[in-house]
């Protein structure tokens, strides 16, 4: 992995990647966050990728565009908390209050919350699950919460679940789908008839949750958690 930035206004960073697998260059632009990735085929020199890559530059800003611009966590902004946006204000020491998240002015703020926030999540969705898989008669082998850009949940034939703890942002109905539907896999490990039956008989209205993640699942992904 490397690192290029296209200088302008305003400069774009871009992860270079070697792939054996790549067959071509391929640029690609995450429709979540915006994080630009150009994958090169391993024997590619790196002068033949950058000037693909700037060749390309009027493509990607208007993507980038359209997408819209990342939003770093900082004391002024706000993040949502189970569907609540708060304020982010200084205060002595890191709290999540009913009406607003206090950090102290002395340290980044985004470290702290993203790690507050990691643990609601595994909370939230272990008790979730629980109660999904006491329904089912179901068991899994365990849970794991992490960053994950393409999906917000996913069952392993294992029996070990995957969540995005971005997902505690999200009003708490929505987090209980996400949940409900990785636990339906448990039983069903597809998307026949059956498996949506099992998830609506755990969530009735997720055809809602759904649709909120399709419409705001951008906005979650859009907030930036590095310092």
């Amino acid at each position: 992995m490397g690192r290029h930035t296209l200088h302008g206004n305003p400069p774009i960073d871009v992860t270079l990647r070697k792939s054996a697998q790549a067959r071509r260059l391929s640029l690609r632009v995450s429709r979540l966050d915006g994080r630009v990735t150009l994958t090169m085929p391993l024997g590619l020199p790196d002068r033949d990728g950058l000037a693909f890559l700037h060749d390309k530059e009027d493509w990607l800003r208007g993507h980038l565009g359209r997408i819209g611009p990342a939003e770093p966590v900082s004391i002024g902004s706000s993040v949502p908390v189970q569907g609540r946006a708060l304020p982010v204000v200084a205060g002595p020491r890191v709290r999540f209050l009913d009406d607003r998240i206090e950090v102290p002015p002395s340290r980044p703020a985004a470290a702290p919350i993203r790690a507050r926030l990691r643990a609601l999540a595994r909370d939230a969705l272990a008790a979730a699950s629980d109660r999904h898989a006491a329904t089912l008669g179901v068991s899994y082998d365990k849970l794991s919460i992490r960053d994950t850009r393409s999906r917000w949940g996913s069952c392993s034939s294992k029996g070990v679940l995957m969540y995005s703890w971005r997902l505690i942002m999200a009003p708490p109905v929505v987090l209980d789908y996400v949940a409900a539907h990785e636990v339906a896999h448990l039983r069903e490990m597809n998307h026949a008839p059956a498996f949506w039956d099992l998830v609506a008989g755990l969530c009735p209205d997720y055809a809602l949750h759904r649709q909120w993640l399709r419409d705001h699942g951008e906005s979650l992904h859009r907030l930036r958690f590095d310092d």
